[in-house]
C-alpha cells in the first residue's frame, strides 16, 4: 500500500530533527512538529484508503 509506505517514510525521515530536539534545539522542534503535522495528514490518507478497501468488497 502506497499510503502507509509513505507514512513510514515520514517517520524515519523525523528521527535526526526529534533527538536534536530532545537535546534542547529549538528549529528542531520546530520542524519537528511542521513534520508531525505531514505525519498526521499521511496517517488520515492510511485510514482513507483502508476504508475504500474494506468499502469495496
Amino acid at each position: 500500500m502506497q499510503e502507509y509506505e509513505a507514512l513510514k517514510a515520514l517517520v524515519t525521515e523525523i528521527e535526526n530533527d526529534v533527538s536534536k530536539a530532545q537535546g534542547g534545539n529549538k528549529a528542531a522542534g520546530t520542524r519537528v512538529r511542521k513534520q508531525m503535522q505531514d505525519i498526521k495528514k499521511a496517517a488520515q490518507n492510511v485510514r482513507n484508503a483502508i476504508l475504500e478497501i474494506r468499502s469495496s468488497e
